[in-house]
């Protein structure tokens, strides 16, 4: 735990944050844990990185705003100070609300698969994601629409997505899905003062990169990384992310 919120730690060195959404409010366990720290390992080589997770419990009206409060409150009491943060997907929606909400707390900000609001075909599956998860059933079929542009892609993932759910309860990720719901930073974004880096691959239809462009041209000394041809969950398996990451969080150029 850090300061109440659960907490993943891994490595040695300064410390990352890591934003991201993880279906419960809880540290991941079995596989997803497992897959959680395989995709932290380079970066917990050079850092000690800590995935930080919402609380369990919130109320389904809580904003992006509010998460970010709990967020800031558990680094300023662990830390003091400024930390180097990365927000991924959800996460990364998340990371601008507390890069834009705490200044004073962000060092560097690098931010994956993200920009300043949902797109449309995002905004359409989570809201699905939200109105079955609420319902009691399980929820993430409703995501396919978000990972392949294939009617039978489609259908054959929403099955394994269906039996993947099994009979968790989906109500804490409902409250982080409704939050970013309502997220949009457009107007704020110039209130980000950490230099700020977006990865981003050319074919996220998720978050689309006429929405990465928006985000990168209002944040004051921010940049953007497209990889050509590559969806919204490729961006994190292009073997250039984490190189491209990590040189931005040591100073040097991606």
């Amino acid at each position: 735990m850090m300061h109440g919120l659960p907490c993943l730690s891994a490595g040695e060195g300064p410390p990352l944050i890591v934003l991201l959404f993880t279906p419960e409010a809880a540290v991941p366990t079995g596989v997803s844990r497992r897959l959680t720290l395989r995709m932290l390992r380079p970066f917990s080589e050079r850092f000690t990185t800590h995935l930080l997770i919402r609380p369990p419990g919130l109320p389904p009206t809580t904003a992006m705003a509010q998460l970010a409060a709990v967020h800031a409150e558990a680094i300023r009491e662990t830390f003091g100070g400024p930390v180097n943060v990365l927000g991924l997907s959800t996460g990364g929606s998340l990371a601008l609300q507390l890069a834009a909400d705490h200044p004073e707390l962000v060092d560097r900000l690098v931010l994956g698969g993200t920009a300043c609001t949902l797109g449309p075909v995002g905004r359409r599956a989570q809201r699905r994601y939200i109105e079955r998860a609420r319902q009691g059933e399980r929820p993430s079929p409703a995501l396919a629409e978000m990972l392949t542009r294939s009617p039978i892609g489609r259908t054959a993932l929403g099955g394994l997505l269906w039996l993947m759910d099994g009979r968790r309860e989906y109500h804490d990720a409902a409250t982080m899905l409704a939050a970013e719901d309502g997220f949009d930073l457009r107007s704020r974004l110039r209130e980000i003062k950490a230099p700020t880096l977006l990865l981003q691959g050319e074919e996220d239809i998720v978050y689309p990169l006429d929405l990465a462009r928006q985000t990168v041209k209002g944040i004051p000394d921010a940049r953007l990384v497209v990889y050509q041809d590559r969806s919204h969950s490729g961006t994190f398996t292009d073997k250039r992310f984490a190189a491209d990451a990590l040189a931005f969080l040591q100073n040097d150029q991606p």
